[in-house]
């Protein structure tokens, strides 16, 4: 019985969470499930060439 309880109460605990994260994802404080979320495919990426190179750090 104890293990459901604490089962339950971690779901709510989670389910709180998204909520509240929501929240402010509709208030633009964070990004978090709906709006803007950048994809890894479309990222810039660097050459390991360029961001080794001693003239890049002058």
């Amino acid at each position: 019985m104890e293990i459901v309880v604490a089962l339950a109460l971690m779901a709510a605990v989670l389910f709180g969470a998204d909520r509240l994260l929501l929240r402010l994802e509709s208030r633009g404080r964070v990004n978090w499930r709906r709006n803007n979320r950048q994809r890894l495919s479309e990222a810039p990426t660097a050459e390991i060439d360029s961001m080794l190179s001693d003239h890049a750090h002058r």
